[in-house]
């Protein structure tokens, strides 16, 4: 039920169980599934479209224009997925003709004065602590951590189950299960309490060690060493994920701490 306070454009197409608080804006090129709560001053402009059982706080602001200078004006959106929340003052650009569209999955948790750039793709069960950002074009993959305080570069892709360290650089791209930290960022290790957290069984976990030892620790490039693997170690959803990752990494993988190449 929307509150009589909020300012809403009457071509908004809005669930008629979608609660709307005082001082809330919603322009008229805007979709809000059931089961959502848009808190007082938020603001939700021309291209949202927003999932069932969203929660969008205070002062956040929806599909706002991209800060991108090729943009020109065309019709683009944010999508958002079920069941996510958005916390006060973030901020989320839409799309530019790059991709059309800017959108964050199912299940995620945007934590406060989090921004998520033009044309991004952040994928399902992603949290995002407070005072990251995103750049555009960038693609956060399921499960993927980024946490407090992280920016990360445009185009950059984030892999599943990835764990970010708080205040983080985020220059290359890092690859699935992985904990990347340090200045410059790097491989750290695997993310084993995350995985046993979503239940992975310890042989899994091994191997994904074992895949990482022989790209970080063997002393190969990694071209060379993607090849080792995948010649060497049993074939595995997991194992197959990473070699896929690295090969189309476009910007380049991060580096190993412990390789000899980023020092103590």
């Amino acid at each position: 039920m929307a509150k009589a306070l909020a300012n809403i454009h009457p071509k908004a197409k809005i669930a008629d169980d979608v609660i709307i608080e005082p001082f809330a804006t919603i322009y008229g090129d805007v979709v809000i599934d059931s089961g959502c709560w848009i808190g007082p001053n938020a603001v939700i402009m021309n291209g949202s479209r927003i999932g069932k059982n969203c929660k969008i706080f205070p002062g956040a602001v929806i599909a706002g224009e991209p800060q991108d200078l090729k943009y020109e004006g065309e019709k683009t959106i944010v999508e958002i997925g079920d069941n996510t929340v958005i916390r006060e003052f973030v901020t989320i650009n839409k799309g530019t003709k790059a991709s059309g569209k800017t959108s964050v999955g199912k299940n995620c948790l945007i934590m406060s004065y989090v921004h998520i750039a033009h044309d991004s793709d952040v994928k399902n069960n992603v949290i995002m602590g407070s005072y990251s950002g995103v750049a555009g074009e960038v693609e956060v993959d399921d499960f993927a951590i980024i946490s407090p305080g992280s920016l990360v570069h445009q185009f950059v892709r984030i892999g599943s189950h990835v764990m970010i360290q708080g205040s983080s650089k985020v220059t290359k791209d890092v690859p699935p299960y992985a904990l990347a930290g340090r200045e410059p960022i790097s491989f750290t290790g695997i993310n084993s309490i995350g995985l046993r957290r979503k239940k992975f069984d310890n042989d899994v976990i091994y191997a994904i060690q074992d895949t990482y030892r022989i790209i970080y620790q063997r002393g190969l490039n990694i071209s060379d060493a993607v090849d080792f693997v995948e010649a060497s170690l049993p074939a595995s959803k997991e194992r197959d994920e990473i070699i896929l990752f690295v090969r189309n990494s476009k910007r380049g993988i991060i580096r190993g701490y412990f390789d000899g190449k980023n020092g103590d």
